[in-house]
């Protein structure tokens, strides 16, 4: 731990103050990327990717109580919505891949996409197909929400 920072956590502690410590924590750590920038810039190379979360889960990857995003007319879950019946078993066994986390979930989804394209999203094809995928800010024209 850095000698400036150390002191100065120590300080707070000591003067039983959280305000320092919470500057403190503010400037030195990361900020926490949401679903949608974690998407884009996992699939900075393949922009139709983006589209196609924004299309399946509009870039959520958790329901309103903390649980992983399920489909309640299937088994599809997560931003990219992966059908768990289908694909579960072998992301887990074959790639050790854990669809339920948002890091598995568009691991998973690039793997889809590299063996068969946007196939497996044709379902949603009607929706991402009417966005701008040239652009890198891959600006959306329509999401059905």
């Amino acid at each position: 731990m850095h000698f400036t920072l150390g002191l100065a956590l120590a300080v707070s502690a000591a003067l039983g103050g959280s305000s320092l410590q919470t500057t403190i924590s503010s400037d030195f750590m990361p900020k926490a990327q949401t679903v949608e920038e974690y998407t884009r810039d996992y699939f900075v190379d393949i922009p139709v990717m983006v589209a196609i979360a924004g299309c399946e889960s509009h870039f959520r990857q958790f329901d309103k109580n903390g649980n992983v995003l399920k489909n309640p007319n299937s088994t599809a879950v997560g931003v990219f919505q992966i059908m768990a019946s289908i694909h579960q078993e072998s992301a887990d066994e074959n790639l050790n891949i854990n669809i339920m986390t948002i890091e598995g979930n568009a691991a998973y989804a690039r793997h889809l996409y590299e063996e068969k394209g946007t196939k497996p999203w044709n379902s949603s094809k009607a929706c991402w197909s009417k966005t701008d995928t040239t652009s890198k800010t891959l600006a959306i024209v329509a999401i059905n929400k």
